[in-house]
């Protein structure tokens, strides 16, 4: 038998109303986006994965198209059965156009989610769990690696930021992240209100989604380390120089997190081995995939660095990171919106107990959008 090849791939937008848009620090998301990609082998195996679309707006359908009009001619006919392989391929084929289109962020996100694909399909193949196949076959752990992921609740805030937390704790949550950058007034009195709400002892961090300068920074953060937060994530942009960020992480002492607007091996590797990062946080719709992720994690691994995926999309994505997570073993967490979302809740619903989730045996990623009853969300594509 000829090894088997990709026949096509299909890409299914959705939009779901919210009644409360999801706010940061940046902007706000007024309906919940997704982009869901099948890659479909010529002998009818398939797999699937996600785009991260939240911003901008638009960005979604945008990147429908550019899989459509540039990724699926060139992914027609090439082998299915190596996805680190067809990424590296891939990262090298559109590095030239991503360059003339100004828009490396949304190739590098379409390239993850046909890694995750890939991913997920090979593992449907082997009819194992995609978390077990990484750590059987890579390999990439051990032992340790049991199928069970710690996660938080996260995109806490700006309002009724203690109610929340406290339904999610209900749930099963024991770790919780809220959003700052409103203000130091607001965000002082959020975080008094979610150690209320959960109590002094609960795991605690705060994403300020690159919302303060750097000038104000190590003020900012000052003010919060009282309340004992886990980490603080992105206190300052993404793409302020390294040494910006080691005198921040000096001069308050606090953990940092950030990771999901890095992109480029090179780039996580120079940032992990700078000393100003105790949580990386890699995003596998927004670059790498299961395949430059999984390098991530391993080398955050070798220099003591908790790896923890960064997530806030559908649950195509969700699934994929969980798995990620769960194959390096049982360290670090995994990031679970906490904001309603049937994009998310119908195709990956999740039971948490004490603060865990235990991933199934079901092979790939376990997941089909197709078959949870989204189908009114779906945007019809020009």
């Amino acid at each position: 038998m000829h090894p088997a090849k990709i026949d096509r791939i299909e890409c299914y937008v959705y939009r779901a109303p919210t009644d409360l848009p999801l706010r940061t620090s940046f902007g706000m998301l007024t309906d919940r986006p997704a982009t869901f990609v099948r890659v479909i082998a010529d002998d009818g195996a398939f797999g699937w994965g996600e785009v991260f679309s939240n911003f901008p707006q638009v960005g979604a359908e945008h990147r429908a198209r550019l899989v459509s009009s540039i990724f699926s001619p060139l992914l027609v006919g090439r082998p299915c059965d190596a996805p680190a392989d067809t990424w590296q391929w891939l990262e090298r084929s559109v590095r030239r156009i991503a360059i003339q289109c100004g828009e490396p962020g949304p190739f590098a996100q379409i390239i993850g989610a046909i890694d995750q694909a890939l991913w997920d399909m090979l593992a449907r193949r082997r009819g194992l769990p995609l978390w077990k196949l990484l750590a059987q076959e890579i390999p990439v752990t051990d032992e340790y690696a049991t199928g069970r992921v710690r996660v938080y609740a996260s995109g806490l805030g700006p309002t009724a930021v203690g109610a929340m937390a406290a339904e999610r704790q209900a749930q099963g949550y024991r770790a919780f992240k809220f959003k700052v950058g409103f203000g130091a007034q607001t965000d002082l009195h959020n975080f008094r209100e979610i150690r209320d709400a959960v109590g002094s002892d609960a795991i605690v961090m705060v994403d300020t989604n690159q919302g303060w300068d750097p000038q104000d920074a190590a003020a900012r953060i000052t003010e919060l380390l009282p309340y004992s937060p886990t980490w603080i994530e992105e206190p300052i942009p993404a793409d302020e120089p390294i040494e910006t960020w080691q005198a921040l992480a000096k001069a308050t002492g606090a953990p940092i997190a950030a990771g999901e607007n890095i992109r480029g091996f090179d780039n996580f590797a120079q940032a992990l081995r700078a000393g100003h990062l105790r949580f990386v946080q890699p995003d596998v719709a927004k670059w790498g995939g299961i395949s430059g992720c999984l390098q991530v994690g391993l080398l955050a691994r070798e220099l003591g660095i908790e790896f923890c995926p960064h997530w806030l999309g559908g649950g195509v994505g969700l699934a994929a990171s969980l798995h990620l997570r769960a194959s390096l073993g049982e360290q670090g967490w995994a990031e679970v919106d906490a904001n309603t979302n049937p994009l998310r809740e119908a195709v990956c619903p999740l039971e948490v107990r004490d603060g865990w989730v235990q991933m199934p045996d079901t092979p790939g990623i376990g997941v089909d959008p197709t078959q949870c009853g989204i189908d009114a969300y779906r945007v019809a594509l020009a």
